[in-house]
């Protein structure tokens, strides 16, 4: 019996040696140990989560700011959504298809500059006023405003660009050029992943769902669509993997054994982010609303996110495939909020919240108001 276990003690660990060196020839990467696959997930689960607790509050600031300027129509608001613009963004599945019909090197390099330019607009948006403190003050501070206009005629006139900037700003893109041409020249993760969250964060700041039932039926509809193109076919999982662009976030499984050099990732899309993002920090506006000194129903929600992001990694630990994070993520972040509004009693309320109401919709608020006004002073008399 000695000898046995002996014997296997020899054997085992050239046996698994063996193993090893195999499956990193046939795949070109270093299996990932337990360790480094907890560490990969745990960092995507904490990067998925900053850009909706970030982008939720900045998204608040940003709402205040619009209505203090009273530049409402500045403000992109997700107000309408038909099915019309479902099936649009239905689509993008189809359009996907087209693009892995032609060459994956061409398509790298256009989706490459255009991310670029992009990168170090919303680089420069996110970190603008961090970097912006940290210019030396022998760099003086001036102002520019950059103005196209186009004359209809000699009273009526149309603005294509108004832009304010300062010298600051022009320093903080230059700064955020430099990582924009790390990214360009070198495709690091490190790089992406940086990229990847300024997008996230300025999507969930600046893209306002307007009420409850929008941000239902949108996420319903990327439910559904989410679940056919990751389960129906194997588009999504080949463009997620052969695109390079910065559209998901990424973390190395075999850091650990290989440093910042590593290249088998685990990855999460930008928009199982960015979709429960704008609806969490729908949440966290409405809880503005209620002026009760809490954040009740982002905080509840924003739990839920959580707990649906490691179910996604349970299911995909456990069937060894590629999971539609949405199929999780939809049903925690609608159920979550929906049951504490019937518990707290708040679920008309929640129903009837807009954060943009029409024209219309507010003069008959007014003008209910009036009437309620009336009868008050009618019963006092």
């Amino acid at each position: 019996m000695a000898d046995v276990e002996s014997i296997v003690e020899e054997v085992l660990p050239s046996v698994v040696e063996n193993i090893t060196e195999a499956a990193t020839n046939a795949t070109g990467r270093v299996p990932a140990t337990p360790e480094g696959m907890a560490l990969a997930y745990s960092s995507l689960v904490i990067m998925a989560l900053i850009p909706i607790f970030f982008g939720s509050f900045r998204s608040v600031k940003h709402q205040q700011q619009q209505r203090t300027a009273g530049c409402r129509s500045e403000l992109m608001t997700l107000q309408l959504l038909t099915t019309r613009h479902l099936m649009k963004t239905r689509s993008m599945g189809s359009i996907f298809m087209v693009l892995s019909v032609f060459s994956k090197d061409y398509i790298n390099l256009l989706l490459s500059a255009y991310f670029f330019v992009l990168g170090v607009l919303a680089l420069s948006h996110v970190f603008g006023a961090i970097i912006s403190g940290m210019v030396p003050a022998a760099i003086p501070f001036e102002n520019y405003h950059l103005q196209l206009m186009r004359t209809k005629t000699d009273k009526e006139k149309e603005y294509l660009i108004d832009y304010k900037f300062s010298s600051y700003d022009l320093v903080c893109m230059g700064v955020c050029s430099v990582l924009g041409v790390w990214y360009l020249i070198k495709k690091h993760w490190i790089a992406n992943n940086l990229l990847g969250l300024a997008f996230a964060i300025n999507g969930v700041e600046l893209l306002h769902l307007n009420n409850m039932q929008t941000g239902a039926l949108l996420l319903g509809g990327l439910f559904v669509y989410d679940i056919f193109w990751v389960f129906g076919t194997n588009v999504m999982v080949t463009v997620a993997k052969s695109f390079e662009a910065p559209i998901k976030l990424v973390f190395p499984q075999d850091l650990l054994e290989n440093g910042l050099e590593a290249n088998n990732f685990a990855m999460l899309g930008l928009g199982d982010i960015v979709i429960p993002g704008i609806f969490i920090a729908l949440l966290l506006r409405f809880d503005h609303s209620l002026n009760r000194g809490s954040n009740t129903y982002f905080k509840a929600t924003f739990a839920a996110y959580f707990m649906g992001l490691l179910m996604t990694i349970f299911v995909m630990h456990v069937f060894k495939h590629a999971q539609p994070a949405l199929l999780y993520l939809v049903p925690a972040c609608l159920i979550a909020p929906s049951l504490l509004a019937l518990c707290k009693g708040d679920l008309k309320r929640l129903i009837a919240y807009e954060d943009h109401p029409s024209e219309e919709e507010s003069a008959v608020k007014e003008d209910d108001g009036k009437e309620e006004a009336k009868k008050d002073q009618a019963l006092k008399w």
